[in-house]
């Protein structure tokens, strides 16, 4: 009677338990990449089914994904094997996109890439398939699987490594994905990349060639099991994202995309700034999922510096930009 009492006084209510995703972290405190880290991030995901949405068949899980740190010799070895000779570490960008299973679709879209990073005044060095194992996954996300392939981009001699290279990334992201409606962009940077997918906890390792690797090592690597409670599961809903892995739900998601629709609308470019070209490109279409959202908007900050930052159109529109770069579509 008195445990009853005391319980009815707390603020604690088991009505309101609800499940979250689920997130782990394995980092050296030395800064030393080893295969150990890879692993042991693989096995935390492994063991967070309790916080990892199922399809009833328990054959399709809600996403589960790892973000780390780019490993250079991995890398500069994979990539010989396609013909593509890579410099030094973060002397070149990696892109890892979901880009669409038709052909002519992925073509368009593999070269409205080549095209907007030339435009930009960087060097296309290639493209590499990502090797998967398609076998391994429901029939659900077998169904809504992308053509999975990584893009290689080399660093201008005249830019410094590190965030002032990844802001020239930055901007080639954001204006491919004003032309191209169905390709995602996971990653694409110069010092991390994600894997990522609508994947049951283990299936993460099984359906990714690179991650069972022996090569493929890491100084931090950070996990994420999604269990979705507002938004149906996809591909690129999956975490991580570029900057974040997130737990819970964001509240007032309409208000917060509200406001920062009006002042993208108020401040155009930010810092007064437009691009070299006279070019302001929009913010674009919001994602439905918060986190999403979210990380939206830790993008634009994290670039706020590079004075050519995309920015929304003062009318609120999401002009498309196949007319700043003809051929993108002739294949």
């Amino acid at each position: 009677m008195k445990n009853e009492t005391l319980q009815n006084n707390l603020l604690y209510r088991e009505q309101f338990e609800h499940d979250a995703c689920g997130i782990g972290t394995v980092v050296s405190i030395k800064g030393v990449a080893s295969r150990r880290i890879v692993d042991s991030a693989l096995k935390i995901v492994e063991k967070l089914e309790h916080r990892a949405g199922k399809d009833a068949a328990g054959e399709t899980g809600d996403g589960v994904g790892i973000i780390v740190a780019t490993p250079h010799d991995f890398f500069k070895a994979k990539a010989a094997e396609c013909g593509i000779a890579l410099g030094g570490a973060r002397e070149y960008g990696i892109g890892m996109l979901f880009l669409p299973q038709d052909k002519l679709r992925r073509a368009q879209a593999k070269k409205m890439m080549e095209i907007i990073t030339a435009k930009e005044g960087l060097n296309f060095l290639g493209w590499r398939a990502v090797p998967t194992c398609p076998e391994t996954l429901g029939q659900k996300a077998i169904d809504k699987m992308p053509c999975i392939e990584q893009c290689f981009i080399e660093k201008p001699a005249d830019c410094e490594k590190g965030i002032d290279f990844d802001r020239k990334l930055y901007v080639v992201r954001r204006v491919f994905e004003q032309s191209n409606d169905n390709t995602y962009v996971c990653s694409l940077s110069s010092r991390t990349i994600v894997y990522k997918g609508m994947f049951l906890v283990h299936q993460l390792r099984s359906f990714y060639r690179d991650l069972q690797e022996e090569e493929f090592i890491s100084h931090i690597a950070m996990v994420h099991s999604r269990f979705s409670t507002n938004t149906n599961p996809s591909w690129e809903r999956a975490h991580p994202n570029r900057l974040i892995v997130h737990n819970g739900e964001i509240n007032t998601i309409r208000g917060n995309a509200d406001r920062m629709l009006a002042r993208g609308r108020q401040r155009g470019p930010y810092a007064g700034q437009r691009r070299d070209d006279g070019v302001s490109v929009p913010l674009g279409k919001l994602r439905k999922d918060p986190s999403g959202r979210r990380h939206r908007r830790l993008g634009l900050r994290h670039a706020r510096q590079h004075p050519r930052i995309p920015c929304h159109e003062r009318d609120g529109t999401a002009a498309r930009h196949d007319d700043l770069y003809p051929g993108a579509l002739e294949v």
